[in-house]
């Protein structure tokens, strides 16, 4: 039953990865773009944690929260340039 959930929830999870990926390329300003991209990290995030549940083993799980860590801080750089013009003040 659960590799069955976890399969309906992958193709799920993937739809809308090819959803943010429409508005990552067509996306009408920067902000948006950003926020698309954003978003794919955390549907990738819920893949990588999906593939461990239906694995069983708990290496993607600490791949996921790495992933999520550096998903973090390259959103928190993407901002930050559009706000200031650079990254590092």
């Amino acid at each position: 039953m659960i590799a069955t959930a976890c399969t309906i929830a992958l193709g799920v999870i993937g739809v809308a990865q090819l959803m943010n990926l429409y508005r990552l390329a067509v996306g009408p300003d920067v902000t948006d773009r950003v926020l698309a991209l954003d978003t794919m990290v955390i549907n990738a995030i819920a893949l990588i944690v999906l593939v461990g549940i239906l694995y069983g083993t708990t290496m993607y799980f600490e791949a996921a929260l790495l992933f999520a860590m550096v998903g973090f801080v390259t959103t928190v750089a993407f901002c930050k340039y559009l706000l200031r013009g650079n990254v590092i003040e």
